[in-house]
């Protein structure tokens, strides 16, 4: 299994659109020059969503595959992360099957999600072959009730919390979907106690992305920054850029190691 890079950039979520902003790439050839911008600013995964003509969030086996193939020939130096993501569009069953069918070398799964109407026992089995493939998976935690999903997979068995890779999403329930650093603390301290050694990486909603994201990274974490999640700067502009956004980060994750 791949170790989480330490910069992945998420360049445009299954939501927005270009009236949110006009550089939220869509299409897979947006996609591909955003992965090669963002990649020359200093990210070194990308976690890949895709959309239909219509502009919708698509889980297409067909179209991931299309996708890594044209990515892997112009970034090959970065980690490329599938989405199982439902948007409520998309069953569990899809969703395990999307991740079969494709074979990605990195995919990114939400417990809640995933275990909607499924028993323990068949997720397991998903993981226990994603496990077999080398397929690194990261489970999201947006908040306390995933921790004790996180914390019923350990028990049955189905995740080892010894060797599991997680992403703390901050700001998701908040009021207008605002983060803020201290968001970060009950999810280390929930992983301190259940499962010290887990690789995990932070993404943050709203205004204070940044801030947010540099604290993770103080922490041991990696980082996960892009319009998936936010459009602004620290100073409180809207980026002009995914590649703004990841160049910003880079540069201040840099200075921490001066």
């Amino acid at each position: 299994m791949k170790p989480l890079p330490k910069l992945m950039v998420a360049p445009n979520g299954a939501r927005k659109t270009k009236a949110d902003h006009p550089a939220l790439p869509i299409t897979l050839d947006e996609v591909v020059a955003d992965a090669i911008a963002c990649r020359d600013a200093g990210a070194d995964g990308l976690h890949l969503h895709l959309r239909n003509t219509e502009g919708g969030h698509v889980l297409d086996a067909g179209l991931y595959r299309e996708a890594l193939v044209e990515l892997r020939q112009v970034v090959p130096d970065m980690m490329l992360q599938i989405t199982t993501e439902a948007v409520g569009l998309y069953t569990a069953e899809q969703q395990r099957k999307v991740v079969e069918d494709v074979n990605p070398e990195a995919v990114s799964i939400s417990l809640v999600e995933m275990l909607k109407d499924t028993e323990i026992s068949t997720a397991a089995a998903l993981y226990n072959r994603c496990t077999e493939a080398g397929i690194a998976v990261q489970h999201i935690l947006y908040a306390e009730r995933d921790m004790q999903l996180m914390l019923d997979m350990f028990t049955s068995g189905a995740v080892d919390p010894n060797a599991v890779q997680l992403l703390f999403v901050l700001g998701r329930y908040s009021k207008d979907q605002q983060s803020a650093p201290s968001d970060l603390t009950p999810f280390i301290q929930w992983m301190q106690t259940h499962c010290p050694s887990a690789e995990w990486a932070a993404c943050a909603f709203g205004r204070h992305e940044t801030k947010c994201l540099v604290a993770a990274d103080r922490e041991g974490g990696s980082v996960r920054v892009g319009f998936e999640n936010s459009f602004f700067n620290d100073n409180g502009e809207i980026a002009s850029s995914n590649a703004e956004r990841v160049l910003e980060l880079s540069q201040l994750m840099d200075r921490k190691k001066e």
